[in-house]
């Protein structure tokens, strides 16, 4: 596939985990080895088709201020690869809960099959809360579909909602649609709200308002995918070394910022 249409394809892409978007995007900007103006384009591209993702704005950024843009990308890519977020998430969730989530997040949706001994109340998002409860059935693991309309009552009952962040920056998540909804249910109820937040998800404040103003100006919010979620209605953020306070985890934000990236295609 010729350079500029396989970057076509990748900023096309949707509905593909993180992990595969940041290794299809590395080899996509490859190409742009001997091209330096070609990169900083190729990298807007991406970020403009993708402005919720916090790996692709983490992956251009360290690209773009890298000494070895391609060997930084392929680094960056198996980081994201070996993210051991989810291994901690399922080591640190109480024994026998029950636990919200909304469709079928990455790292959630890869932590949950490891804990056997849970009951999982799936809420329907994007359309594919479905899939998440029939996979994890076959893990024999206990797993309730919801619908929709159902969010608000899966959140109450539930011992534990876990939500899965796109992108974090300073006071502020990315999460999908229903995230907000389920958090400020749960802080009502009294029942803890874990954001899960793992490599490559935390931003700093100049490249955070970049993305929140694309998202604003993206549609309607109550027509989008996703949502911000208030980072004051989250109990702890979990990443690769397991649930941490709010503050504590914001410290571990190594985004550089590109100030190529600020400026749109």
């Amino acid at each position: 596939m010729h350079p500029i249409e396989r970057l076509r394809y990748v900023a096309r892409a949707a509905g593909a985990d993180q992990a595969s978007l940041v290794r299809e995007t590395a080899g996509a900007l490859a190409a742009f080895r001997q091209d330096p103006a070609g990169l900083v384009t190729g990298c807007r591209r991406i970020v403009a088709r993708h402005p919720a993702s916090g790996p692709l704005w983490w992956l251009c950024a360290r690209v773009l201020t890298a000494a070895d843009p391609m060997a930084e990308a392929w680094r960056a890519a198996d980081e994201l690869a070996a993210d051991p977020t989810g291994a901690a998430l399922a080591a640190a969730i109480a024994d026998d809960a029950t636990v919200c989530v909304l469709g079928w997040p990455d790292t959630i949706g890869e932590a949950l099959p490891r804990r056997g001994d849970l009951d999982v109340l799936v809420v329907d998002a994007r359309g594919v809360g479905s899939g998440l409860v029939h996979r994890l059935t076959r893990a024999d693991v206990v797993a309730t579909d919801v619908p929709a309309a159902g969010l608000g009552a899966a959140a109450a009952r539930a011992d534990l909602v876990l939500l899965e962040a796109d992108a974090v920056g300073p006071d502020v998540a990315v999460a999908v649609a229903g995230s907000r909804a389920a958090a400020a249910v749960a802080r009502h109820a009294g029942v803890p709200v874990w954001l899960v937040a793992g490599v490559g998800r935390l931003l700093p404040r100049r490249l955070w308002d970049s993305v929140a103003s694309r998202l604003d100006a993206a549609s309607d919010p109550w027509d989008a995918d996703e949502e911000l979620v208030p980072l004051d209605l989250v109990d702890r953020l979990v990443g690769p070394t397991g649930p941490e306070l709010v503050a504590a985890a914001l410290r571990r934000t190594d985004c550089p910022v590109a100030a190529e990236l600020l400026r749109e295609v």
